[in-house]
């Protein structure tokens, strides 16, 4: 089990023990693809973590983009999250129904936001249900809380930016998404995409960073894989994926080993593979 650690990655236990802490806040991130033929706002209607909100990703997000869930901006941000009760001096704990899948995107949001205090629960909801913790179906008490948001450009990259890392090898590439897309063996599974990956990219798939009941890999295994995937730790890193969910699962994983010059490619394939003009690679890394 992962070491506890409020500002990237907490336990069932440490949740648990946290429950009652008047500033804790709890947000289901839960999110999946279409093809899963799962409705997120309805099971977390039919019950959920005590006390959580629902975080509705594609919601609370750039509107005016034509691609999934880009990022917000900071007011639409700030008053979604004032409307659901969070802001400054909480604690947010955020969970999906994955496992690990979706919340990290969420985690990275905040900090995106300069939010700090946010962890993603490691297990998620599948955990905590396994252990056979408590589980409700009432909405939460919702009272506003103020937040001030100092967002953190660094840590979102746009095509122009990719383009150049691309052509110049620098920042790393590293793309989250399986060996056989990242290939081009394998077809996207959103229609009018290219198959391949970006020229210069390295892959290391998101699932070789968690445990077989999706939990995260301890730190030496999080390096490893890295590592494996021909990451070069000491030099910055630009990650992406197929619509920027399980870019943020690397995120999450690189911060976890103590790597803080991390971003994430928003646009990522839905965007770059969608973009005739943009170079595409084919073949393993």
């Amino acid at each position: 089990m992962a070491s506890d650690d409020p500002a990237t990655l907490v336990s069932t236990d440490w949740l648990a023990a946290h429950m009652r802490d008047p500033d804790l806040r709890i947000l289901d991130a839960s999110w999946y693809m279409p093809a899963e033929g799962r409705d997120a706002k309805a099971e977390y209607s039919a019950g959920h973590i005590p006390g959580a909100r629902f975080f509705d990703i594609d919601e609370i997000s750039d509107a005016r983009s034509s691609l999934s869930h880009m990022a917000p901006s900071p007011e639409k941000f700030m008053s979604r999250m004032r409307a659901m009760g969070v802001g400054d001096g909480h604690q947010v704990v955020v969970y999906d129904g994955s496992g690990i899948f979706s919340a990290p995107r969420v985690w990275w949001l905040f900090r995106l936001m300069g939010q700090m205090n946010v962890a993603v629960l490691d297990g998620g909801m599948a955990k905590w249900v396994a252990e056979g913790r408590d589980v409700e179906d009432l909405p939460p008490v919702i009272r506003d809380r103020h937040m001030m948001v100092r967002f953190q450009n660094q840590m979102v990259k746009d095509a122009t930016q990719v383009a150049a890392a691309a052509k110049l090898g620098r920042p790393q590439i590293v793309d989250a998404r399986s060996p056989a897309r990242f290939a081009g063996t394998e077809p996207e599974p959103r229609e009018g995409m290219r198959a391949g990956h970006i020229p210069n990219s390295r892959n290391v798939f998101y699932k070789d960073l968690l445990n077989a009941d999706n939990t995260m890999k301890d730190l030496a295994a999080l390096k490893a894989a890295f590592e494996a995937g021909g990451v070069d730790l000491s030099k910055p890193v630009i990650n992406s994926c197929g619509s920027g969910i399980t870019a943020c699962i690397l995120s999450l994983a690189l911060e976890r080993i103590g790597k803080t010059d991390h971003s994430v490619y928003d646009g990522s394939w839905s965007e770059w593979g969608a973009a005739p003009t943009m170079p595409i690679e084919t073949g393993e890394a």
